[in-house]
């Protein structure tokens, strides 16, 4: 029988202590610290929180930015959220897993954080171009089944040049769009997507105003 497929989780008691919000909070590394600080985050079979109200899977969410342009895409029958298939999408990532470089018990989950976040996005687009790597806010949605157990951590990548190759076959209708041309789109979109559309001017231009950290990642 196959292992059961692991997910970062914080309980909802350690969200709610932060200050629950609906919808989008920019201080995103002050909050990212809090929930990745040692003895918080912890592993559990995703199929547990899956249907765990009391816990909140990390969810990276990065948006793709390049000359004013956005990355954007429709989620395939492939998708491995099947309640999120045929919408439009301008966030890439996914549920963080364990693997040989993730700290074990009560140690630092930053370093591994982040080395998770880039190879979720390895495995959906290739990223040809060199990029900066912004955490700019903190999404959550308890509006829905999805939201409730889900917490979204945006990053903008700002490319040099929309350079981006899909590798999932999940992904489909892929293309860099105007911010005028995604709100055309808006109703096709899942929820995540439209609440940051919504602000995306204040998410792609905010990271100088909270302090959120720059990586700066070479062109492979």
């Amino acid at each position: 029988m196959p292992a059961q497929e692991q997910v970062l989780v914080v309980e909802r008691s350690v969200f709610d202590a932060l200050g629950a919000f609906q919808g989008l909070r920019l201080e995103a590394q002050r909050l990212l610290d809090e929930l990745l600080a040692p003895g918080v985050p912890r592993f559990v079979p995703r199929s547990q929180a899956e249907h765990d109200r009391g816990l909140k899977q990390l969810i990276p969410y990065v948006i793709i930015g390049a000359g004013g342009k956005y990355l954007t895409y429709v989620r395939g029958k492939r998708a491995g959220e099947t309640r999120l298939v045929g919408l439009r999408s301008i966030g890439i990532g996914g549920h963080i897993n364990p693997v040989d470089d993730m700290p074990l018990f009560n140690a630092d989950f930053h370093d591994a954080y982040r080395t998770a976040v880039a190879r979720e996005v390895a495995e959906e687009i290739d990223v040809q171009a060199e990029h900066v790597d912004r955490v700019v806010a903190l999404l959550n949605d308890d509006s829905t089944d999805v939201g409730r157990v889900h917490l979204g951590v945006v990053h903008h990548w700002s490319l040099s040049s929309p350079s981006v190759q899909k590798r999932e076959q999940m992904i489909t209708q892929m293309d860099f769009l105007t911010p005028a041309e995604l709100r055309n789109v808006r109703d096709e979109m899942e929820t995540w997507s439209q609440l940051c559309l919504d602000r995306l001017e204040e998410l792609t231009g905010s990271a100088a105003r909270t302090g959120s950290a720059d990586i700066s990642t070479p062109r492979r």
